[in-house]
């Protein structure tokens, strides 16, 4: 079984490409970037931007990123897919 597979069926893995992960997300993203906004003439600020772009990304875009990096699925749907096929 790939390492992605495994991800994916991992109970963090479901989790993250359910509703209430997407929301984390959008949630956390959002934090990252106002934070950024606050602090933006810092370096720490900057960085908080930056880092804001990718669960913002994930959570609006349905995408995990995770799971692409891991050679699996982009799309949360197949991310989904391919977590329940995991499971058994």
């Amino acid at each position: 079984m790939s390492l992605a597979k495994r991800y994916n069926g991992s109970t963090f893995g479901r989790w993250l490409v359910s509703p209430p992960g997407r929301g984390f997300r959008l949630i956390a993203g959002s934090g990252f970037a106002v934070a950024g906004v606050l602090y933006r003439g810092t370096p720490a600020g900057k960085a908080a931007l930056i880092c804001g772009v990718l669960p913002l990304s994930a959570g609006g875009l349905d995408l995990c990123w995770i799971s692409g990096a891991l050679g699996g699925p982009l799309r949360g749907a197949a991310c989904r897919a391919d977590g329940a096929s995991a499971r058994g």
